[in-house]
């Protein structure tokens, strides 16, 4: 699914003013937990910034001194 970041917009708005029943389109969406939400904005973000190219990696090191 490829999210749009006025989907992002969208959900972080209801997320601001604590709703959990949101209209999309011609579909209603009611979340279990504020948890839920956030956690669906974490997966949109990342899917969001993967298309745009914009992610940032982190790699460890280490030494075997």
């Amino acid at each position: 699914m490829a999210w749009t970041q006025t989907d992002l917009d969208a959900l972080e708005i209801a997320i601001k003013y604590g709703v959990r029943t949101v209209q999309y389109r011609d579909r209603t969406f009611t979340y279990y937990s504020l948890d839920e939400m956030l956690k669906l904005r974490d997966a949109m973000k990342q899917t969001i910034s993967t298309a745009a190219g914009t992610t940032r990696s982190t790699y460890g090191s280490f030494s075997k001194d």
